[in-house]
């Protein structure tokens, strides 16, 4: 069938044969590697939804516009956060629906956000990492919450904390729960990505101490051990799932030497986020680098190069677009974000990458940022391999390609361990990326090309070599 498809395409343009693609021996410049990516945050409404109780189909029209966004940014991923406060912003049997969505704990929306998100990002291809708050249990404790919430069914785990409540991580039944959540997702869900925020343990306010009766070193041991179980279970079952946590951008005050920090997440958090990247239990580290380049007791380009030292896994760092023109940081521009994402491909000798805080930024434009960002972004990249899991690269794709008027029609067929295809393309002399599309679309219509290069990517990011076809 498509064959014919393909040969009609061809007759009805009138084309000459030798304007017909062949085999070709010429090899295409690498692929861009970047991992691109923004969170998408549901606590508070902050970018998805824009607010409780809308209805399914505003709710999907709006995840829709944020997905079209960072397709069109030419972005790879979103960070999609799926479990704010021991609820679920999925299907879950064990833990109740998040009300964030609905404005009531436990209402369903009436569709699944996690499964549209996960169908919406793939076609257009887009990662989608789901991003757990393993500990925090709710955000207020004004807030009523279901029968089958935490605070309801098992409230001997729980410790209030000012305004918050939160799972004693020293019980082994937090650590439990929010591991089977989590897996319960990875089993259940075709995600790419597991990613945890800074949250093991909640920032301090008004000097209060967090009321567990624990040294600082005792829930250490006990983050470090949720965080050693949840890499090697996630491994065990989908290798390919990366696990990525996003902590807090300063290890420790006075690290590296000049700088300074009014929080200690070491001693304060139970972050020792330096051991995870070194002991290997992540598959890429995410600081909050959310300052400027430019100020000395928290700069941005010193605590890059730091972070990047202390392991061989990726550091991909989180940097604060929503700051742009905002109240935390009056007069940063738009070009601080460039700039910071220049001086990213430049430091260190680990993958190139970094995420967004967060979507709506990128969505409403602040301060011009989408449009500069099309100067950063001049070309669709391929995210970062993972050769410390695996790095057979997959079989290169049967490909097929016919002019139709101004475009060219690719095809593909792989193998069965594909999961996206990158097209490039050469007009004249110069050669460019045009299209990373997952592998399901089969095909794909790309601007008239003299020639074209396909490459198969598998979930681990390898790479298949290019099959090259051009015109006779």
């Amino acid at each position: 069938m498509l064959a014919r498809i393909l040969t009609s395409l061809v007759c009805a343009a009138g084309l000459a044969a030798a304007q017909s693609y062949a085999p070709a021996t010429e090899r295409p410049p690498q692929l861009a590697r970047e991992f691109r990516g923004a969170w998408v945050a549901t606590v508070h409404n902050l970018d998805w939804p824009s607010a409780k109780g809308l209805s399914a189909s505003t709710q999907q029209a709006e995840m829709r516009a944020i997905l079209d966004k960072v397709a069109a940014l030419r972005m790879n991923a979103v960070l999609f956060q799926v479990r704010p406060q021991c609820d679920a912003v999925y299907q879950s049997s064990l833990e109740p629906w998040s009300p964030w969505l609905t404005g009531t704990m436990g209402r369903s929306p009436g569709y699944d956000p996690l499964a549209y998100c996960i169908r919406e990002a793939h076609a257009r291809g887009i990662e989608v990492h789901a991003w757990f708050n393993p500990f925090r249990a709710l955000c207020n404790t004004d807030h009523p919450v279901s029968g089958n919430h935490v605070c309801k069914a098992a409230p001997g785990i729980t410790r209030r904390y000012g305004s918050l409540v939160w799972c004693d991580p020293a019980h082994q039944e937090t650590r439990k729960r929010a591991l089977n959540a989590i897996m319960d997702v990875v089993n259940r869900y075709d995600i790419d990505g597991v990613h945890l925020d800074d949250y093991f343990y909640p920032y301090p306010t008004g000097g209060m101490s967090f009321p567990d009766g624990r040294t600082p070193a005792q829930r250490r041991a006990y983050v470090d051990g949720f965080v050693s179980s949840l890499y090697q279970s996630v491994k065990s079952r989908k290798a390919w799932v990366r696990v990525g946590i996003s902590p807090f951008g300063i290890w420790r005050p006075g690290v590296p030497s000049g700088i300074e920090a009014g929080l200690d997440s070491y001693e304060q958090l139970a972050g020792d986020s330096r051991k995870w990247l070194k002991n290997g239990w992540v598959d890429y580290l995410a600081p909050q680098l959310y300052w400027r380049i430019s100020p000395a007791k928290q700069s941005f380009p010193a605590l890059l190069e730091w972070w990047r030292q202390q392991g061989s896994r990726p550091v991909w760092p989180g940097i604060a677009t929503a700051r742009i023109q905002s109240s935390e940081d009056p007069g940063r521009p738009a070009s601080e974000i460039t700039n910071q994402i220049a001086l990213s491909r430049q430091i260190g000798r680990n993958w190139n990458g970094h995420i967004h805080w967060s979507a709506k930024s990128l969505v409403t434009n602040r301060g011009g940022i989408a449009t500069k960002l099309a100067g950063t972004y001049t070309q669709p990249a391929a995210i970062p391999p993972m050769p410390w899991i695996q790095d057979d690269p997959p079989a290169a794709p049967g490909v097929s390609a016919a002019i139709q008027g101004e475009v060219t029609l690719v095809s593909w067929k792989p193998d069965g361990n594909t999961a996206k295809i990158a097209v490039q393309s050469r007009v004249g002399s110069r050669w460019s990326t045009v299209r990373i599309a997952h592998v399901g679309a089969g095909r794909t219509t790309i601007p008239r090309a003299d020639a074209i290069a396909v490459t198969a990517i598998d979930r681990f990011g390898n790479t298949s070599s290019p099959k090259v076809l051009a015109l006779r």
